[in-house]
């Protein structure tokens, strides 16, 4: 046992978690998916009980708390009885005092708020009979939904800060090699080997180094690392101080965008608690070793998740990712020597150096090491945050974890790894989610966002969403980037609109092969890849919206015709008083039509028909 050890034992006994944990706990999900569906209100409700009312159940006093991301969102706000392993779903103010009087005064569950199968239309008591939690395999979150953020204890009592004290005593190559021999990759999208990115600054020469968390999240429906930070803000600082031991730093910034201010708060209340209890800061746990952590909040560019443009942005220099070499391993924050990693990739470190590389190694794939988490949205039924085995499938994680498509709907495809990632259909359900497999597909990991699309999709209108997104984000620095998607994204606009023509589809291609060869920063060599993408697995999709000008889907509105069924219309003419250009002409008790040349296909008529007599053709 070495000193650092020895001093964090001594801190365990001061901060009192070496005594015995409450057996009953009470955990009130808080991150922001259940804070924004009134989960502080529940937890308020629980307090005002608890308080007014000592609570035991067997000899055992109940004890409140709020956590981070349970995962579950789609069925939050969440409550967890630790010790009685009894999830509730879906809780409300009202339903605390039946929770309290039912099951922490008497031991027995409260049936309707417990998840119900739609499977086998039971009840499901714990998360080890829910398939969206027993299917998983959670490390990284392992401490989301159990643990309180704001309490440093919480962290402590379950081995927090262990790995760094260990690290402390250790050769700073060691723990490279560590690293290494885990098989970690980068969890940012790029899944560059994270040990010998830490080597790499180690061996770089210079007087001060710099540590960095990109926690610049901005894929749309992506929100992995934002629970993460919230959930369990001191996994990320000790991985940042494992870090900043190992390459030789003692400064070190967490990079988060300014819409994710619960993530923001919870980071700087953990870098204060680690202070006061010193495993951050000067001489951490009584050696030799200082390093000190600021948070430094983006504006929400999503350029400056690319690393040398998240640099710029801390310095103070408007966010645009400049050419490599020199990369920040050697020349980085103020022209220092720099590590930057994502956040899920600093929070699997501390697991990597308490349990060992070979653990971590045998998970994953032969190259994918480790397990990956996901943030499942769109048209599936069970949306929420998951952690998976490198090399799951798509089939396992959307329809065993995610419940399948919504509605009974058929599956039609899913966008993963963001605005840089690809469109993958049913032929792809049993491809490996790993970093070589999906590149081969078109894809990539990304930073773990998938969205799901059901059979009420217009691909097409997807390819446009993402390529309006990209090239909103540009940052213009390069003319083919700036120009390029800009080009894109009005050919698309012209197919959604009607105009387009089957050449389109060509000009599509010649220009997302030029904007991915002459960007400079990965935003726009990726830019591209929805589109090509999409064009690869639906181009007859694309064909129907220029050559036959119809959307299969029936989404777009340039496509949409509404005609009125002259034996059903009775002619009250209310539609024509509905319509908003005069476009339906009749006469009263005789059947009224529509014109299409006015028609501009807003449906006003279709809703307010009393007799059904509108529908809408293809």
């Amino acid at each position: 046992m070495n000193a650092a050890t020895e001093a964090l034992n001594a801190l365990r006994q001061i901060t009192h978690v070496d005594g015995a944990a409450p057996k009953i706990r009470v955990l009130v999900c808080a991150g922001t998916g259940c804070v924004a569906n009134g989960s502080l209100l529940v937890l308020e409700a629980f307090r005002t009980f608890l308080n007014d009312d000592q609570v035991v159940w067997q000899e055992e006093p109940a004890a409140l708390s709020h956590t981070g991301c349970h995962g579950f969102c789609e069925r939050g706000p969440l409550v967890r009885i630790e010790g009685m392993e009894i999830l509730y779903t879906g809780v409300r103010p009202d339903d605390v005092s039946e929770i309290v009087e039912t099951t922490l005064k008497q031991g027995r569950v409260v049936e309707r708020l417990l998840y119900l199968n739609p499977e086998t239309r039971t009840r499901c008591r714990g998360e080890q009979e829910i398939p969206f939690y027993a299917r998983q395999q959670r490390t990284s979150l392992a401490n989301c939904g159990h643990v309180n953020p704001d309490d440093i204890g919480d962290y402590l009592v379950r081995d927090g800060y262990a790995a760094l004290a260990k690290v402390l005593g250790m050769d700073p190559a060691a723990v490279c090699e560590e690293v290494s021999a885990s098989g970690l990759r980068g969890r940012g999208g790029g899944g560059f080997p994270t040990g010998r990115k830490w080597e790499f600054v180690r061996r770089a020469p210079g007087d001060a180094k710099y540590v960095i968390v990109n926690g610049d999240e901005g894929d749309p429906g992506a929100f992995m690392d934002r629970s993460v930070m919230e959930g369990d803000p001191h996994a990320v600082l000790e991985g940042m101080a494992i870090a900043a031991y190992a390459v030789g730093a003692d400064h070190g910034y967490i990079y988060v965008r300014a819409e994710y201010p619960l993530a923001v708060a919870r980071m700087r209340t953990a870098i204060t608690q680690a202070e006061e209890h010193g495993v951050l800061g000067e001489q951490i746990l009584g050696t030799n070793f200082s390093f000190t952590v600021r948070v430094k909040e983006g504006a929400g560019a999503f350029v400056c998740g690319e690393e040398t443009a998240l640099i710029a942005s801390i310095e103070g220099r408007r966010g645009m990712p400049r050419s490599k070499p020199p990369f920040p391993a050697n020349s980085g924050l103020f022209g220092k020597p720099t590590l930057i990693n994502n956040v899920e990739t600093f929070a699997n470190v501390p697991l990597i150096l308490h349990r060992g590389a070979a653990w971590f190694a045998n998970m994953g794939t032969a190259t994918s090491k480790g397990t990956k988490t996901f943030a499942i949205t769109g048209e599936v039924c069970n949306t929420g945050l998951i952690e998976v085995p490198m090399g799951a499938t798509l089939r396992t994680v959307i329809f065993d974890i995610g419940g399948g498509v919504r509605g009974g709907k058929a599956f039609k495809a899913v966008q993963i790894g963001g605005p840089s990632g690809g469109c993958l259909t049913a032929a792809h359900l049993d491809l490996p989610l790993d970093y070589d497999s999906l590149l081969q597909a078109g894809a990539m990991v990304g930073s773990g966002g998938l969205v799901v699309m059901n059979e009420d999709t217009c691909i097409v209108e997807v390819a446009r969403f993402f390529m309006h997104f990209t090239q909103n984000e540009s940052c213009g620095k390069c003319t083919l980037c700036r120009e390029g998607t800009r080009r894109m994204l009005q050919i698309l606009e012209k197919i959604v609109a009607g105009l387009g023509v089957e050449a389109d589809l060509d000009t599509l291609e010649e220009l997302a092969a030029a904007v991915k060869d002459g960007s400079l920063c990965g935003l726009g060599k990726t830019a591209p890849n929805p589109v090509l993408s999409t064009l690869k697995h639906f181009r007859d999709e694309y064909r129907a919206h220029v050559v036959e000008k119809r959307c299969p889907a029936r989404v777009c509105q340039a496509f949409k015709r509404y005609v009125i069924e002259t034996a059903s219309c009775k002619g009250c003419g209310k539609c024509a008083r509905t319509c908003p250009t005069n476009a339906i002409r009749g006469k009263v008790k005789e059947p009224f039509k529509i014109d299409p040349v006015s028609c501009v296909r807003c449906g006003a008529c279709l809703a307010s028909c009393p007799f059904h007599a509108i529908e809408e053709v293809a």
